[in-house]
């Protein structure tokens, strides 16, 4: 059996999560059988170092290892690129040229971006995979080869294929095995470890300490949720590693270098994002911590007014700012704040009584005051909130839980045992 970490050494990965060690898994099991693979994944998640693994692993490993990328060669070009061409097929071509597609014979193509590809090239691509025969442009001989196709995009080919821009008879002769490269934000275990090993290498490349982080940074670090995966995430160490004169970074000198993107520094779920169900969750979680942000403020500001009013009574004018606080909150609440409204107008305090009337200052008097108790906004609160009725729906069933919650049922096990959840 192949060791997994020896894999890692010989190529360049850096982590130890497990739909990474999933993703090389995969790639193993497939690599002595001659079935396309298709690799997905957001841009900058190491894509490139998949083809590798199943080319060096198979029987073809002696042959030729072509990478191509489809999105950086011009639509017009492209068929001659892949395919070849004959002497005067058109105005440049001097002579005859041999495509990817042969000069890959008996060994592997690495169609790196193959959503970009137009949909003619898709049709001869598709008659290559099922018989293994092509064409020059501008010729009408058949040629034959041997090749072991695999490909890989960033965009999601069955959204594209809705919107007539991807073949779907190509997309499921590609999908024979799929591998799914998880995002940095599904890998919180190994951001660490990749900025360690950026730091090691850009300290090495300038003759320079390595830039380390302190306890903060390092929390930062892992909660940012990395839009450009390890691309960015090895950008930012070598700009950190030149830029900044202390070696030692806390999360204020960390956080100028981190820009703002909606549900950055929300919480990352960990798992399995390759389905719809997944993104979906984590849209609709996203959304709702940003309500719950902006709910906190608008409470912290009327609780600030209320406070303001109770110690200096009339004397507060609500006109300005305080108004249209009230105003806001009056059209978010309705009826909860209905009481509220004769204050913007009035600019004083006046008592009303359970009928909504105005009160007399002979049947204005407090009896009793109520205790406001804000409701917990800790994420960590509303993650075992969360978890809890996942468990609660299924019935305790964990692992339906966990694929509803769009986790992993290892780190559904591990959320539980670290909160003393019941379930």
């Amino acid at each position: 059996m192949v060791n997994i970490q020896q894999i890692k050494q010989r190529f360049g990965i850096i982590g130890n999560s497990e739909a990474l060690n999933r993703a090389i898994d995969v790639a193993v099991q497939v690599a002595p059988t001659d079935l396309s693979v298709l690799i997905t994944g957001e841009s900058g998640t190491g894509k490139e170092s998949f083809p590798q693994i199943i080319h060096q692993h198979s029987i073809r490993k002696h042959g030729a290892y072509v990478a191509v990328n489809c999105g950086a060669i011009p639509e017009g070009t492209i068929d001659s690129e892949l395919f070849g061409h004959e002497k005067g097929a058109f105005t440049g071509a001097y002579s005859d040229r041999k495509g990817y597609f042969e000069e890959a014979n008996d060994g592997t193509i690495f169609l790196d971006e193959i959503g970009e590809l137009p949909l003619a090239t898709q049709v001869r691509l598709l008659r290559v995979l099922e018989t293994g025969e092509f064409m020059r442009v501008g010729s009408s001989r058949i040629l034959k080869t041997n090749v072991r196709v695999v490909a890989a995009t960033n965009v999601n080919l069955e959204k594209a294929i809705q919107e007539g821009q991807f073949r779907e008879d190509l997309f499921y002769r590609l999908n024979s095995v799929p591998i799914i490269i998880p995002p940095l934000r599904n890998r919180a275990e190994d951001i660490y470890l990749l900025f360690r090993k950026f730091a090691s290498d850009f300290a090495d490349r300038y003759r320079m300490p390595a830039v380390k982080l302190d306890e903060s940074a390092r929390e930062m670090l892992e909660r940012y949720r990395w839009p450009g995966n390890i691309r960015q995430l090895k950008n930012i160490t070598e700009q950190i590693s030149i830029i900044e004169k202390e070696r030692v970074l806390t999360a204020r000198d960390l956080e100028k270098y981190l820009p703002f993107h909606s549900g950055d520094n929300l919480p990352a779920i960990v798992g399995d994002k390759g389905n719809a169900r997944g993104a979906d969750f984590s849209t609709e979680r996203e959304i709702l911590y940003k309500v719950l942000f902006d709910m906190k403020r608008d409470m912290n500001d009327l609780k600030k007014l209320v406070l303001e009013i109770m110690q200096h009574g009339n004397d507060v004018s609500l006109n300005g700012e305080n108004a249209e606080i009230i105003q806001n909150l009056y059209q978010e609440t309705g009826e909860e704040l209905h009481r509220a409204a004769p204050l913007v107008n009035q600019g004083a305090m006046v008592p009303y009584n359970s009928n909504n009337q105005p009160q007399s200052s002979e049947e204005h008097h407090i009896e009793d005051t109520e205790e406001f108790v804000e409701e917990s906004l800790s994420l960590e609160d509303k993650e075992v909130e969360l978890i809890q009725k996942a468990l609660e729906k299924h019935g305790g069933r964990r692992k339906n839980a966990a694929k509803d919650l769009g986790i992993s049922e290892r780190t559904l096990y591990r959320k539980i045992k670290e909160h003393n959840i019941d379930g």
